[in-house]
């Protein structure tokens, strides 16, 4: 009795999801508009920028995380070597250096999703009618993420899961949050079921 009424007044748990990413799907989609304007080589330099602003953000933490990292290296005093972990990540993990590091780059790369999710599908755009080799077959590249694809992409950068169909373009959404991560350059990796699929789609993509 209560579950229909509480639906009525506030949607469905998915609809309360899409109101709340639709205005990061508004700003996508903003800056789409903007990247339609550039050169090619101005697009390309898209990740420069991003990694260059992601530098900025983290280098200091990194460079204080390295120092201690080679200090602890270097000593063999036991009671030392404990108070540089500590630093460096605290006895739970939560707190320290490392986790700090990790905070910034989480902000960092949320604030520029907008922009590198426009990008990656700027440049889909920019392919449209080109031929790519997939596995030794010429495929004609058709492709640009819509909307819907969008709000998958930043599903899987959020950690949560994207329930999607067969032919609904999970292959293509992937483009989006790997690009994003990629550029803070610790590796992104995407799992996939098997080898020829694996093959295939960095080809593809």
């Amino acid at each position: 009795m209560l579950k229909p009424i509480l639906t009525a007044i506030f949607g469905t748990r998915h609809e309360r999801e899409v109101k709340r990413v639709q205005p990061i799907v508004d700003a996508i989609n903003e800056h789409g508009a903007d990247l339609q304007r550039i050169a090619d080589t101005d697009l390309r330099a898209q990740t420069a920028k991003f990694r260059q602003l992601i530098g900025e953000r983290t280098s200091e933490l990194e460079h204080k995380i390295a120092e201690l990292k080679e200090r602890k290296r270097n000593t063999a005093v036991a009671a030392e070597r404990e108070e540089i972990d500590d630093e460096l990540g605290g006895s739970d993990g939560r707190s320290g250096l490392e986790r700090e590091l990790r905070d910034v780059l989480a902000e960092t790369l949320d604030e520029i999703l907008p922009e590198a999710f426009a990008t990656v599908r700027e440049a889909a755009r920019r392919l449209l009618d080109s031929s790519v080799m997939v596995t030794g077959r010429e495929l004609k590249w058709d492709m640009v993420p819509y909307d819907v694809q969008l709000i998958g992409g930043l599903q899987l950068h959020e950690g949560k899961i994207a329930e999607m169909a067969t032919g609904e373009g999970k292959t293509l959404v992937a483009t989006l949050p790997l690009y994003l991560n990629a550029l803070a350059g610790r590796g992104a990796h995407l799992v996939t079921v098997n080898s020829y699929l694996a093959r295939r789609d960095s080809q593809w993509m």
